[in-house]
């Protein structure tokens, strides 16, 4: 007699140390997607997302913003449209991604959140985004907010990503950066440096067990083609 009954022993796995500690590791530098909400001349959040790439490439990482002029609104182009494309090949290339946004009416831009929702849930089998780690940020027109972050992070969880404890908000960013759009020396870029620092740490911690980190007693219990139709329409929904 079993004190869980309703588990089904042929799916049921314990943690397996050999898969949690590789011996051998990746070398190759993280690769980082960096996305931003705003395209203002002077957007404040791409200036923040360049400079967390700047401190990520010195940290050994690669590197790439994406740029989302151009990006139709979700559901208003098919999925072949060259800007859609671009995004969604850039989020399977990417260990990681930062997401950089201002915050506009207390919440993240719709062109944050159109980024966002054009990434899917899963492409065929593969999930592109499950596993992978995250850092959020946010920059605001007047006082110090986090209300664009805490959004961000609940997509971040919806999307299965690992998001990173440590985040940045940067108040009245018009004061924290030059003409140039280079940020000035602040606590405020010292935090950015700290997020890029745990991210780059997040990162490599889990980049080779990404797999076995969100391996699922529920899916091993699917078929591969039951699972795939079912996030497929969770990700239409």
């Amino acid at each position: 007699m079993t004190d869980t009954p309703a588990l089904d022993d042929a799916h049921f796995r314990l943690p397996d140390p050999d898969s949690l500690f590789p011996k051998e590791r990746r070398s190759d530098p993280p690769r980082f997607l960096l996305l931003y909400g705003s395209l203002r001349t002077r957007s404040f959040s791409r200036f923040a997302a360049e400079e967390s790439g700047r401190i990520l490439r010195r940290l050994g990482a690669e590197t790439c913003i994406y740029n989302p002029s151009g990006l139709p609104l979700p559901d208003d182009a098919p999925a072949e449209h060259p800007k859609v494309a671009e995004l969604r090949d850039l989020v399977s290339w990417c260990d990681g991604m930062v997401w950089s946004t201002p915050e506009r009416h207390g919440a993240m831009t719709g062109i944050m959140k159109a980024q966002i929702d054009w990434i899917p849930l899963s492409l065929g089998a593969v999930r592109p985004t499950q596993g992978k780690t995250l850092a959020v940020m946010q920059v605001n027109g007047g006082s110090q907010s986090f209300n664009a972050v805490s959004q961000l992070r609940i997509l971040g969880r919806w999307m299965r990503m690992l998001t990173i404890p440590n985040q940045s908000s940067v108040p009245k960013a018009f004061n924290e950066f030059d003409e140039a759009g280079r940020m000035r020396p602040s606590p405020f870029y010292d935090r950015i440096v700290d997020v890029m620092e745990e991210l780059m740490k997040f990162t490599l911690l889990t980049r080779d067990i990404r797999e076995h980190l969100v391996d699922r007693y529920s899916e091993r219990k699917e078929t591969g083609e039951s699972l795939i139709a079912r996030v497929n329409r969770t990700a239409a929904n």
